[in-house]
This record gives structure tokens, sequence and C-alpha cells, in this order.
């Protein structure tokens, strides 16, 4: 697995006109190919009249799942463009919906290209980017007594808390990267006297 990754901050829009061309660029974090499918269906209804509604996604950590369609402009001058955009500036587990309303002056292939690639640049620099980061997920389980101070405890130390769940014991769930994980053990067994246990579990990515 990747170690961290970048994504889109947020949904959002932004427009640019070319030649009397307007380029509305929709951005949005998708989690899975079909979420990335479906931002685009609702784009798409959201500009029935459009000339164009171009698109591209990047789906996995690793980049493993890569679309891009031209809808109608000259093949190669809209979707990979802005897939390589995507690429380029290391966005993964994303989708951008191009959308154009033709203004009567041809762009030209270089023209369509710089277009594309430019509004979803465009798009990126305005709406912003966020980086995250692989965590190991880990329970803690302790007393009542100390359960308090242990939860502040991880906090003050900068120990992602996730969760807080009260039973018989309290346990408390954490994300902290791989490498902390020995030394995660040696700080609990000092600070609640051994009777803090650690069970480790699967992997998740956190704001970095």
């Amino acid at each position: 697995m990747q170690e961290q990754y970048r994504t889109i901050a947020r949904e959002g829009v932004h427009e640019t006109e070319i030649n009397r061309s307007r380029f509305i660029c929709a951005l949005a974090p998708a989690a899975t190919e079909q979420e990335a499918q479906d931002f685009i269906a609702r784009v798409r209804r959201e500009h029935p009249t459009a000339t164009h509604n171009c698109f591209a996604y990047v789906i996995g950590a690793d980049a493993s799942v890569q679309k891009a369609s031209d809808d109608g402009e000259p093949g190669g001058t809209a979707g990979v463009p802005m897939l390589q955009m995507l690429t380029r500036r290391e966005v993964r587990y994303a989708v951008a919906v191009v959308t154009r309303y033709y203004g009567g002056v041809k762009l030209g292939a270089g023209g369509l290209i710089r277009a594309y690639g430019g509004a979803v640049g465009e798009a990126l620099d305005a709406l912003g980017t966020v980086v995250r980061q692989r965590f190991r997920l880990a329970t803690v389980t302790v007393d009542h007594q100390r359960a308090g101070k242990l939860e502040n405890d991880l906090r003050a130390t900068g120990r992602a808390v996730r969760e807080v769940r009260y039973a018989e014991a309290v346990t408390i769930e954490i994300g902290i990267p791989e490498a902390d994980v020995e030394s995660l053990r040696r700080w609990l067994a000092d600070v609640t006297a051994g009777t803090a246990a650690l069970e480790l579990g699967g992997e998740a990515y956190g704001d970095a």
C-alpha cells in the first residue's frame, strides 16, 4: 500500500472562458469507480444542453483505475489531458468533469488540449488538495479508572483518537503510523503500569 496519497479537499466547480467557449470544471472526491460514474451522470444531468461533458478519474492510492472520455471532442484532446493533469498533480480518488459550451471559435487540437488540461489544473488550484496518510488501526482496552487520562495523553501526544467506547472496560480506537506501533506498546505499558491491552487492526487512510 502507498504510504500516502493526495486528493481533492472538497467538491466544487471552477469556470473559465477561452475564445468565447465556456469550460466548467466540476471536481469531486470519489472513493470508488461507481461514485465517480455517479458524479459524472449528475453533472451531465445538470448540463443537458452542453456541447460536451468530458471526464477523467483516478481511483486507488496507487492510481490503479484510470478512465477518461473525450465525449465527442477530437480523440485525445479532452479526457487524456484532463487525466494527465490529475496524475501529474498526483491526485487520487478523484473525478473531474469539464463541461464545454461552444462559443463559435474553433480552438484546434493544441488549443483543446491546453483548455481541458488547464481547466482541471485551475480547478485544483481553486479547490485545493489534501494529503491522506496510511495508518494502522489499533484498539487500546483499559479500565475506567485510567481511561480519561489515557485518552487525554493519547491526544496530547498527537495520536489520532477515532472512537471511544464505554462498556465493562473502555476501548479507545486510534490510528497510528506503522512505524510507531512498538513505541506505542512501550509507552502504553509505562503510562498504565502494564494494565492496557493493545490490539492491532487493519489499515486505513486519514488526514496527514
